[in-house]
């Protein structure tokens, strides 16, 4: 009986998945997905901040644009860490989020909730701005506020959505930033600058990495199903 229900839970678990990514596939571009696509975008730029903190830099300000864009201005520090810090930091970011979904069981609720806090006091913090401080307010809030009244379940599949969706946008800005505009001043282009090492060449390093990551965090919560 417990390996039946294991092929169960791990059959749900391919039907749940198939569903998400065909939903998210299907809203990509709309409203629905958007807020979830810059919170990815706040977690990037995020990434760059602690970057910079942990290597002797200071933040100025991080600043999103209603189009999906963000800047972190964070002088001094590591610049080589600060730059590599944005696409896997997001990526990060996703495979904590996703292992929190998992292992939080019953206290699903309190992850969320400290994740709605998190986003709270990062945007006070450092977010400028005005659409960055109203999306920082807001979505921290929402998570905050919800997270209570939502059950165990709803919280792990809240926080399992918000994970794999920060791993595989990390994988789509990666594309379009770097692979498809390799022109663009991204941080691959950056990076290009400062060590000498062709964008491209760390846009295909990243976007390998994040590949490999994403497979690994997707073969990880299926076995655990």
């Amino acid at each position: 009986m417990a390996r039946l229900s294991r092929k169960r839970r791990r059959l749900l678990f391919l039907l749940g998945f198939s569903l998400y990514f065909g939903t998210i596939w299907l809203l990509w571009e709309t409203p629905v997905v958007y807020p979830v696509k810059v919170f990815v975008v706040f977690l990037h730029e995020i990434s760059h901040a602690m970057a910079a903190l942990a290597t002797g830099g200071w933040v100025e300000r991080i600043e999103l644009s209603p189009r999906l864009g963000g800047a972190c201005y964070c002088p001094g520090g590591n610049a080589f860490v600060t730059l590599s810090a944005g696409y896997l930091g997001s990526l990060a970011w996703g495979a904590v989020i996703l292992e929190s979904a998992q292992r939080s069981g019953k206290k699903a609720s309190r992850v969320v909730q400290g994740l709605g806090a998190g986003v709270l006091v990062l945007t006070l913090l450092f977010v400028r701005g005005t659409f960055g401080l109203f999306f920082g307010i807001v979505f921290g809030t929402a998570l905050f506020l919800a997270a209570p009244r939502l059950s165990a379940d709803a919280n792990r599949i809240l926080l399992t959505f918000l994970g794999f969706t920060s791993a595989l946008y990390a994988i789509l800005d990666i594309k379009a930033d770097v692979l498809d505009r390799p022109h663009l001043p991204s941080d691959a282009y950056m990076l290009a600058q400062l060590t000498g090492i062709p964008t491209l060449v760390w846009g295909v390093l990243w976007i390998g990495i994040a590949l490999v990551v994403s497979a690994g965090l997707f073969v990880r919560a299926f076995r655990n199903a």
